[in-house]
């Protein structure tokens, strides 16, 4: 298990030595990452945010962000099942549910969100599937048509959200599971065929009269959303702007590898010889930069509980979202036909870049709740 200071030598070699090499199968074939996930188990990168009396890396979101932003620079795919699976663990961590995070701490265990609903598409906060309590009291019945769960099929265990068992007495509107992927009545109900992130398996899932035991509950009956909003949020929001701002790093070093080997043979000069392509790298570096300094000083002020907390913590997916996706068209701008073919890594990163504006929670919906938030407005609700 790699502590808190040595985690960075094992991600890197795995890179290395097995994400890098086949993220462009990867993307290609649209195949889950199962080697890369694998690896990156037998490594304990995992296991690294699981708590260390759960035999886990003991590390924290800080830790975390920078492995996504090491695997988004990469493989977006396996970013992405990384940071839903970082994201489980923190519900998990949060509710104490030992038993799991021992699994995870193993190396071998892989968990993920399953919060998005066909009806209630990317408004996670409104869970329709039901949950009833059988006629021993001990056992519960889930049912739902959940629509985009990342690693389905593939996780070992979900998190799941729900209405609650008893809505007039419960704490709030949503009630968290957890529901191992052997389940009964558990299946992946389609395929996963993106324009980017191939290869993460964001695929719908069904609970057809699914029954787990009532001890599976995280956390209380309609407690579910305070969790999903206090723990599993910012883990989310804060990786995701991590992926981007590696994506957004590979993205000027492809293209300044590519101003440097690229010449006018005519006028005996390279591209990195000429002023607007070195304007155009140079923009893409400041973007770069500035997108994983606001990571950074989310971080910061989530780690020493600042005010500003909340806020950065909404304004950090939006943010670098939107600026990756404008870096890689730049990118594409800059490389030309070169960067604009199927083989190329930009082409791949600019595919990549479009996935946050549109995961839950978009870029839309949040950019809403940060204009309630600054008006001293609740961040749900019809107003």
């Amino acid at each position: 298990m790699p502590s808190q200071g040595s985690y960075r030598d094992a991600l890197l070699r795995v890179i290395d030595e097995v994400v890098a090499p086949g993220a462009t199968a990867v993307d290609a074939s649209g195949e889950f990452p199962r080697k890369q996930v694998s690896a990156l188990g037998a490594a304990g990168l995992l296991a690294l945010t699981v708590p260390a009396d759960f035999g886990g890396g003991g590390a924290g979101l800080r830790e975390a962000a920078d492995v996504i932003r090491e695997l988004g620079a990469v493989c977006g795919s396996t970013a992405m099942v990384v940071t839903m699976h970082y994201a489980a663990v923190a519900a998990l961590t949060a509710a104490g549910d030992k038993e799991t995070l021992t699994a995870i701490a193993a190396g071998t265990h892989l968990s993920t969100l399953a919060f998005s609903e066909t009806g209630s598409r990317s408004h996670f906060w409104a869970p329709l599937s039901s949950a009833v309590r059988l006629d021993d009291g001990q056992a519960v019945r889930l049912d739902a048509a959940k629509s985009w769960v990342t690693s389905a099929g593939h996780a070992d265990s979900y998190v799941w959200s729900s209405r609650p068992l008893r809505a007039e007495t419960a704490a709030g509107p949503m009630t968290l599971w957890l529901v191992p992927a052997g389940a009964a009545g558990l299946s992946v109900a389609g395929t996963f065929d993106g324009l980017g992130l191939r290869g993460n398996s964001s695929a719908p899932m069904t609970a057809d009269g699914v029954t787990v035991p009532l001890s599976a509950m995280l956390g209380g009956d309609g407690a579910g959303l305070d969790l999903a909003l206090a723990a599993v949020l910012p883990v989310f929001l804060i990786c995701s702007g991590a992926m981007s701002a590696g994506l957004m790093r590979r993205l000027a070093d492809e293209t300044a590898a590519h101003l440097k080997r690229t010449r006018f043979e005519d006028l005996g000069v390279s591209l990195a010889q000429q002023t607007v392509p070195r304007a155009q790298l140079a923009r893409l570096r400041i973007e770069a930069d500035r997108t994983w300094a606001l990571v950074s000083e989310t971080l910061t002020a989530v780690e020493s509980g600042r005010e500003d907390a909340q806020l950065l913590v909404l304004e950090v997916k939006a943010a670098a979202g939107e600026a990756a996706a404008d870096a890689a068209d730049l990118a594409l701008k800059a490389g030309g036909g070169a960067a604009f073919r199927k083989e190329s890594v930009v082409e791949r990163l600019f595919r990549d870049s479009r996935a946050a504006r549109v995961m839950a929670p978009t870029t839309d919906a949040l950019q809403d709740f940060i204009g309630r938030a600054l008006l001293g407005l609740p961040l749900l609700g019809e107003v």
